[in-house]
Formats: structure tokens, sequence, C-alpha cells
């Protein structure tokens, strides 16, 4: 029964992780739109906000069904809280690119081992989209603040590249709360990305050394073949020999 329960679970994600990626990535335009946008028709700002919403609603659900699904509710929640901040924490506006996290699981279930010889691309690649996020969400939260440095897109890409590198001039700095929440965020998800990075690379290592420690153990047992095989050849050439020279006595 147990078995059954977690194979209905796994069936459930693999048919639901494409679905949602094509739904984050719809996200993603609309909530870019919706910030870049600021002059937008109301008309438009309604129409991206319901499309927001019913993302939103979507990964709600799917979280919802998969816990049910789940035998193990308690290590469902510890195992997936990422995707539970994603479902929760939306509620604040500017937190609302968290629901992008389903885009980077699929990234890193699909093609992480694919790709794990190409560590630069894959890097790149989860480096842009936390960027973008973490721009786009700052840039919504400050541009209308009282005393606010971010006030345009270049200025949070510009906040957002000294942020998540470490290096933090100050020229530009959140002042709101909702902003300081984002840096918070990006911070840790800078850390992290920096250990998912040092992982895959030890990981590409391991594995080419363990590939390289195969090819030489091959090497030596066909080396210690031939070696087998000569000492037989002599061992007959030998007996040969002797034959020969008693038969000669």
């Amino acid at each position: 029964m147990l078995q059954a329960d977690e194979r209905r679970l796994a069936e459930w994600e693999a048919r639901a992780e494409w679905p949602l990626t094509g739904l984050a990535v719809v996200f993603l335009v609309a909530y870019a739109w919706q910030v870049l946008d600021d002059g937008a028709t109301p008309g438009v700002r309604t129409g991206l906000e319901i499309a927001l919403w019913v993302v939103w609603l979507v990964f709600a659900v799917d979280y919802v069904v998969r816990l049910k699904l789940a035998v193990d509710k308690r290590k469902f929640v510890v195992r997936h809280l990422f995707d539970l901040l994603a479902v929760v924490l939306p509620v604040v506006r500017q937190l609302r690119v968290l629901r992008l996290v389903t885009v980077l699981n699929v990234l890193n279930k699909r093609l992480a081992g694919r790709i794990r010889q190409r560590v630069g691309i894959y890097v790149a690649g989860v480096t842009l989209m936390v960027g973008l996020c973490a721009s786009l969400a700052v840039l919504d939260a400050e541009r209308h603040q009282e005393n606010a440095t971010i006030t345009t897109f270049g200025d949070a890409l510009w906040w957002t590249l000294t942020t998540i590198s470490t290096v933090g001039y100050g020229d530009r700095y959140p002042v709101s709360w909702e902003g300081r929440m984002v840096a918070g965020l990006l911070m840790v998800g800078g850390i992290a990305l920096l250990g998912v990075i040092t992982g895959t690379i030890a990981s590409w290592l391991v594995e080419k050394l363990s590939g390289v420690e195969q090819q030489l153990e091959r090497a030596d047992e066909a080396l210690l073949t031939e070696v087998r095989s000569l000492r037989a050849e002599l061992a007959e050439m030998r007996a040969e020999l002797n034959a020969g020279s008693t038969e000669h006595a």
C-alpha cells in the first residue's frame, strides 16, 4: 500500500512538472510586463493581475494534491519546503517570483545530470533566472518609495549584481521592508547557489576521477591477462625445447 501511494505521487509529479513549468514561464512574462510597463492601462493591469493569481491558484492546488497523495506528510513538507514558501509567501506581491522555483526544480531534475560536464552553462542559466527575478521584485517594491535609490530596471540589475556577488557597493539599497525581504532572500539564494556550484563541480570531478580509476583498473587487468598469456606461451616454448633436447639426446 505504501509503495502504491508513493507511486501515485510520483506519477502526479511527473505529469505536472512540464505544465507547471509552462505556467511559471507565463507568470514570468506577465509579472515582468506588469513591473516594467508602469504606465499600462487599467485593463491591461487587471488582466495581468488575474493571470498571476490564476497561476498562483494552480500552484496551490498542485501542492495540496501532492500533500494529500504523500504517505509521510511531515517528510513531504520538509522535503518540499521551498514549494510551500512559493505558495504561501507570494501573498506579498514582490515575492510572487518564488513561483518560478518550479522552473528551477524541473531544470535541475532534467538537465543537471546531462550537462554536468558543462557546468558553466548550467550555472549561468540558474544565475540569470535568479538575478532577473530579484531585479523585477526589488524594482516592484522600491520604485515608488520615498527616498528610493532603486527606481529603474538598470538600478535593479546593478543592485542584484552587487548583492548576489557579495560585493555590496552600497550605492543602491532597498528602503522598504518588502525590498529588504527580497534582499534577504537573494543573499540566502546567492549562498545556496554557490553551494550548488561547488557541489556540481565536486560531483563532476568525482565522476571524472572515478572514470579514470576504472580505466586504470581495466588497463591493469588487461596487462595482467597479457602477462599471464605470455608466461603460458613461454612455458609451452620451454616445454617444447626440453622435449626436443630430450629426443635429440
